[in-house]
């Protein structure tokens, strides 16, 4: 009798081995750190398998380099079901409430006497600057447009926001190019520059961009969220509640990839 009962419980134990389990797709960029990379080294790739393990589901990635129409053929196609880093309340999809907040900043050396810039500093009309650019006018980022509508455009070195894609972290350039001295002050966005700063084996300065809102329509600062699909509301509120759960943790990882993150203004 014991031997039976032995038996119907390993073959018990080898019926549920075979359920099949849940698997949740996550959307990111194969080349993109310190957000994503296809060796999972990005923090993003991190908070994606942290989501996948309080669900209790297998991780899996749907990689495509975040270009225009990155949600369309994403998310959007059914192809992934959540984004673990996309800019709050983007109207394309549903966004889950921020779990971190954060700002372009002023990247300059150490060694060079510029603390304190604000966008209105006089000294940026005669500093080689360097500004990350989307390449249509429209849509560049929010230190161009403000440089710009102060006349300061001769001096302004522009750096691709995607930079070269044949080549390992391409928007980390705009650094690389403090680094050197080719420019003086770099205007980028936070967590690039945070972890790219950490890395340089020239000690660089990083100080928020100011005013945060640039002539009251530029903003510096942004929310960042998970995202999902339009209407799925189930999976969103069971993504809330890992935020909610893992809030500690998820500073401490975004901590350790030198994040700055801000509190709302």
């Amino acid at each position: 009798m014991r031997r039976l009962i032995a038996l119907a419980a390993v073959l018990l134990l080898g019926s549920c081995n075979l359920i099949p389990q849940r698997t949740i797709t996550a959307c990111a960029d194969p080349n993109n750190l310190p957000f994503s990379n296809k060796a999972g080294q990005g923090f993003e790739n991190k908070l994606a398998a942290m989501i996948a393990s309080d669900l209790h589901a297998k991780l899996d990635y749907i990689w495509w380099a975040q270009r225009r129409g990155y949600v369309r053929n994403t998310l959007n196609e059914r192809k992934c079901d959540f984004w673990p880093g996309v800019g709050s309340n983007v109207e394309m999809l549903a966004t889950t409430r921020p779990y971190y907040r954060s700002t372009y900043v002023f990247v300059s050396r150490s060694d060079e006497n510029l603390k304190g810039l604000t966008l209105d500093d006089p000294r940026l009309k005669r500093l080689k600057i360097g500004v990350q650019m989307v390449g249509n006018d429209a849509t560049n980022t929010p230190p161009a447009h403000a440089l710009a509508s102060r006349g300061i455009i001769s001096n302004v070195h522009g750096f691709m926001l995607y930079g070269d894609y044949s080549k390992p972290n391409p928007p980390a350039e705009i650094i690389i190019a403090v680094e050197r001295g080719d420019v003086d002050i770099a205007l980028v966005w936070g967590p690039l520059a945070g972890y790219f700063a950490a890395q340089s084996p020239v000690p660089l300065r990083l100080e928020p961009v100011t005013p945060w809102m640039a002539d009251m329509q530029w903003p510096m600062q942004f929310d960042i969220s998970v995202g999902v699909q339009n209407g799925n509301q189930q999976l969103l509120k069971k993504i809330e509640q890992v935020l909610t759960r893992r809030h500690a943790d998820i500073r401490k990882l975004l901590a350790a990839y030198h994040i700055p993150v801000i509190d709302s203004p």
